[in-house]
């Protein structure tokens, strides 16, 4: 399983979550308290390996200043999550990851219009658009179709849910901000202890899981 880590500020998180084996990392350049600064981030991804998925977070933002920022920074992937229509997606050379919040199944259907070739399905936005920290219904998307896409999964992740998530969700990546923080900063344990679970959830059981987890894994 792939996982992201998003939210990221500084180059001590950013290495010891590559190598841990996180393979991709987030840096967001829209209003949050995880905002980071293109010139910071650029600091970071200096320090990591090339084969790293470098992913921008950006809300509502004009294609000229993602791309000025994707350039300055070093992104390898543009994630969009604000109110984006399709033809906006296709204006990148970059990849483009697209952000669906999941409240109803009629959300799923958002899905087909979209031409990149990943799609984050988050939480509905709270103060800002995704880290609310928590998860939506992942049964609903049993009734959706993708379309072909990369699904990545996101909202309300943690250590403590993520096999039962990848079990019924069977996502290609999953991403996590808040579920490997404490107190709103970054926690190397937390971080650790993710990556682990995601990247062997057959190893991992967590007390309450064993038989919804054994009807949904084979």
């Amino acid at each position: 399983m792939k996982v992201k880590i998003c939210g990221i500020t500084d180059i001590r998180t950013a290495v010891f979550a590559a190598e841990q084996g996180a393979d991709a990392l987030g840096f967001v350049f829209a209003e949050s308290r995880r905002k980071i600064a293109p010139a910071a981030a650029k600091k970071i991804i200096s320090e990591l390996r090339a084969d790293l998925l470098k992913v921008g977070v950006f809300v509502n933002e004009s294609v000229e200043n993602i791309e000025r920022i994707a350039s300055e920074a070093g992104l390898t992937a543009i994630q969009l999550h604000g109110d984006e229509p399709p033809e906006f997606c296709r204006k990148f050379t970059l990849p483009v990851i697209k952000a669906i919040s999941v409240t109803t199944v009629r959300d799923l259907e958002k899905i087909s219009s979209y031409d990149c070739e990943y799609v984050l399905l988050d939480s509905p936005a709270g103060k800002y658009r995704g880290g609310s920290g928590l998860p939506f219904d992942w049964g609903l998307l049993k009734k959706g179709k993708f379309h072909g896409k990369k699904i990545i999964l996101a909202g309300g992740l943690h250590e403590g849910n993520i096999r039962t998530a990848i079990c019924k969700v069977r996502p290609y990546m999953v991403d996590v901000s808040s579920g490997v923080e404490t107190d709103g900063k970054k926690d190397l344990k937390k971080i650790r202890r993710f990556i682990s679970a995601a990247k062997n959830p057959g190893l991992h059981m967590y007390e309450g899981e064993e038989n919804e987890s054994a009807k949904e894994c084979p």
